[in-house]
């Protein structure tokens, strides 16, 4: 760290107005030296490298606060900057600020390695929301009001969601569109984003790791990545989610879970992988292991089928959803946490 951070830190706590970011951050599972993460960073020798990888960026993490007279906020953070190998280098570097639900302005601004960026903000009451840019990893330093105050926004209940790179919310244009974001805005969740690109296989050491945290609900939205990335059988995958769901239910054992299996992936339907099961026959299995675990007695267990969710059309590259598709997720799940009960109006703020 340099002088200059080094002072620039020190202010923080200074004179010059600025926050300390942790009481506004939303969607946050764990912290690495201050960092949010997504993975127990005590526990990342369990995890598969992907995972591990996957859950150091910063996901689903956002800023909510209410303010008072303030014209604008200005966030300070730093990111990494991207290489020309990056794949990602080309996503918008966008600020999103969202009012009670609905969007109200982007800023977007070069990536720097450390800089302060200045959203401006109408005179509204309520709940405000920034979705920072994820694919750079920005940390977040301070908040400091223009003009007025803010108030970190009111907890909301919280809700765990774990899947692979669809749950992520790969191809959806903005971090506020992937669905976990969309669905825990209409239902006045607290969205803690689990998903792990290339992963979401039913890990065990995930399950335990959910298991530790806090939650009011639970969505678990895995099983494409066991067709192809790493092969499973329809019997290895129906053992797998029972063993899963039941680690989970260690540490809550009566906390709602909705199971949402696997959207339409045209080529892997009736394509059987290396062990034989096409994507329908892993669907299947992971549909019957949810259905056996409420029949034995799990009444705060719930089933949504994703094959219907989505049509061809609603896929950017034939898997992940593009922005219509990850709306059309995000109704499905709303309208399956509200039509079992685990979320009611009274849930909201």
């Amino acid at each position: 760290m340099t002088t200059t951070d080094r002072a620039a830190d020190a202010d923080l706590t200074g004179s010059s107005g600025w926050l300390d970011p942790a009481p506004y951050l939303r969607g946050v599972a764990w912290r690495d030296d201050g960092r949010p993460v997504r993975a127990d960073p005590a526990d990342l020798d369990r995890l598969p490298w992907d995972t591990a990888e996957r859950a150091a960026v910063p996901v689903g993490v956002r800023l909510e606060f209410t303010a008072r007279g303030a014209t604008a906020v200005d966030i300070r953070y730093r990111a990494a900057l991207p290489t020309r190998a990056d794949e990602l280098r080309d996503l918008a570097h966008t600020f999103a600020l969202w009012h009670d639900g609905a969007l109200v302005t982007e800023v977007t601004e070069a990536p720097e390695r450390e800089t302060v960026v200045r959203i401006g903000l109408p005179d509204r009451r309520g709940r405000f929301t920034v979705h920072p840019p994820e694919s750079q990893c920005p940390e977040i330093l301070g908040l400091r009001p223009v003009g007025g105050s803010i108030t970190p926004a009111p907890p909301q209940p919280r809700w765990l969601v774990h899947g692979d790179s669809i749950t992520e919310g790969w191809w959806s244009t903005r971090p506020a569109h992937a669905w976990p974001a969309a669905a825990g805005r209409a239902l006045g969740l607290d969205a803690v984003n689990l998903g792990h690109a290339g992963a979401g296989r039913g890990e065990l050491a995930v399950a335990q790791q959910m298991a530790g945290l806090p939650a009011d609900v639970l969505t678990l939205a895995f099983g494409t990545n066991c067709w192809s990335r790493t092969p499973f059988s329809a019997p290895l995958l129906y053992e797998t989610v029972r063993a899963f769901v039941g680690l989970v239910r260690q540490g809550h054992p009566g906390t709602p879970m909705l199971v949402l299996s696997p959207v339409l992936r045209p080529e892997a339907e009736r394509t059987p992988n290396a062990l034989g099961a096409t994507l329908a026959d892993l669907r299947t299995a992971l549909e019957e292991a949810t259905r056996a675990r409420v029949a034995s007695g799990d009444d705060r267990l719930a089933l949504l089928p994703g094959r219907d969710i989505l049509g061809p059309e609603h896929l950017a590259d034939g898997l992940h959803p593009n922005d219509t598709g990850h709306a059309l997720m995000a109704e499905a799940v709303t309208a399956a946490l509200r039509g079992t009960g685990f979320v009611t109006p009274s849930d909201r703020p």
